[in-house]
C-alpha cells in the first residue's frame, strides 16, 4: 500500500477518537441553531402570529383603540324634516307655483304691450289715417275738398236730379264700366279721391262736358258719378275707404 499523508493520518485518528465524536456532536454551530429554534418556538405576547392564532384571520381583528365612525351608522335627517303634515306642504307648494305663474304672465303681458305700443303708429300718424267730416256743413248740390293722407278728397252732396242722371248712363258705353250704385254707400253722398287717373292732377269740380269734374291739364272729363267720359284718363276717380258712423258724420280711412 502507498504510505498515507500526514493529513490523512490525522483525520483518521480523529474519527476513531471518542472525544472528537462527542465534541463534534455538540459543535458551536449546532448549539446556536438549537437555541434559535427554541426561541422561535416560544410564542411572544406581542407577536402577530399569536394574534392570528387567537383571533383567526387578520381581517377579523379589531383594535381596542379604534373609535366610532360616522360611516358605521345611517345618516339622520330628522332635523330637516318638516313638522307639518303633507297636505299643508302641498298647499304651500301649489300657492307658490300659482303666484309665480301669475307674476310671469303679468310680466310677459307688460313686455308685449310695451313692445306693441312702441311699434304702433304715433298720434300724428293716426290723426292723418282717419278724417271725420260733419255732413251738416255740406249743403245739397255742393262740393267739399278735404285733405286725407296728403291727398285731396271730393265730397259731393248730390241732388235727386244728379242721382237720376248718374243712374241713367249706359254702363256699356263707358271706358271704365261701373254702375253708380257700386261707387256710393248712400246715393246722396259721393266720396272720391280728387286725383286724375291720367297723370295725378287735381280736377276742377262742377265743370266739364258732363257736369262733373274736369282736369284742365290734359282735358279729362268726369261725370257726376266721377266716371271718365272723355279725355286721356283711363280709369274712373278712385273711391277711398269710408263709413257713416251715424247720419250726421262721415269717417274716411
Amino acid at each position: 500500500m502507498a504510505p498515507l499523508s500526514t493529513a490523512t493520518r490525522v483525520l483518521a485518528r480523529s474519527a476513531r477518537s471518542p472525544l472528537s465524536a462527542s465534541v463534534n456532536s455538540v459543535s458551536p454551530v449546532a448549539n446556536t441553531s438549537s437555541r434559535l429554534a427554541a426561541v422561535a418556538a416560544t410564542p411572544s405576547p406581542f407577536s402577530t402570529s399569536a394574534a392570528r392564532a387567537e383571533g383567526g384571520s387578520a381581517a377579523a381583528f379589531k383594535s381596542p383603540f379604534r373609535g366610532t365612525s360616522k360611516g358605521d351608522s345611517p345618516p339622520n335627517f330628522g332635523d330637516y324634516m318638516s313638522k307639518k303634515s303633507g297636505s299643508t306642504n302641498a298647499l304651500y307648494g301649489y300657492f307658490m307655483v300659482g303666484a309665480m305663474g301669475a307674476l310671469s304672465a303679468a310680466g310677459a303681458k307688460s313686455t308685449i304691450q310695451e313692445f306693441l305700443v312702441n311699434m304702433s303708429a304715433s298720434a300724428d300718424v293716426l290723426a292723418m289715417a282717419k278724417v271725420e267730416v260733419d255732413l251738416n256743413t255740406i249743403p245739397e248740390g255742393k262740393n267739399v275738398i278735404i285733405k286725407w293722407r296728403g291727398k285731396p278728397v271730393f265730397i259731393r252732396h248730390r241732388t235727386e236730379g244728379e242721382i237720376a242722371e248718374a243712374n241713367a248712363v249706359n254702363i256699356q258705353s263707358l271706358r271704365d264700366p261701373q254702375a253708380d250704385a257700386d261707387r256710393v254707400k248712400k246715393p246722396e253722398w259721393l266720396v272720391m279721391l280728387g286725383v286724375c287717373t291720367h297723370l295725378g292732377c287735381v280736377p276742377i269740380g262742377e265743370a266739364g262736358d258732363y257736369g262733373g269734374w274736369f282736369c284742365p291739364c290734359h282735358g279729362s272729363h268726369y261725370d257726376i258719378s266721377g266716371r271718365i267720359r272723355k279725355g286721356p284718363a283711363p280709369l274712373n276717380l278712385e273711391i277711398p275707404t269710408y263709413d257713416f258712423p251715424d247720419e250726421e258724420n262721415l269717417v274716411i280711412g
